[in-house]
């Protein structure tokens, strides 16, 4: 995946739970595999995550049928516990999270450096598949 075109793409959901539950289901592992993935035919099957600046992530995401599969990691920039990560891609590109507490409500906010690969809509589409499947999985 290639970077360099500067545009940044921004996804939110609004997930009706308490920002404690939120973060813990964003940040722990055991939690991470059960969201992470943009469709059914998806999956993490590995996933391992030191939150904190200068820690790694990495999240291996595989198709369930085994024809293809990737690893997602980075190094975490700056972490704020219930409100905020920042993290680095292995290839460079910047990603920042926001979480915002609402009442009994949290307001998560995605913001990351396009790749130049794949078309500005199907990254949108991907992340916010991927976004809206946690909001379903943490409101269950």
């Amino acid at each position: 995946m290639g970077t360099g075109n500067n545009k940044k793409i921004i996804i939110e959901a609004t997930v009706h739970a308490p920002v404690e539950q939120v973060w813990k289901y964003w940040t722990e592992p055991d939690h991470i595999k059960k969201w992470n993935s943009a469709s059914d035919e998806w999956h993490t099957p590995i996933s391992e995550n030191d939150l904190r600046a200068g820690g790694t992530f990495l999240s291996r995401m595989e198709a369930k049928d085994g024809s293809f599969g990737f690893d997602f990691g980075g190094v975490y920039d700056e972490v704020r516990e219930n409100e905020f990560i920042s993290y680095t891609l292995g290839d460079g590109r910047k990603v920042e999270i926001t979480f915002i507490a609402v009442e009994n409500n949290t307001k998560i906010q995605e913001v990351f450096d396009a790749e130049t690969t794949n078309s500005l809509e199907q990254q949108r589409e991907g992340w916010q598949a991927i976004l809206d499947n946690f909001k379903k999985y943490t409101e269950q």
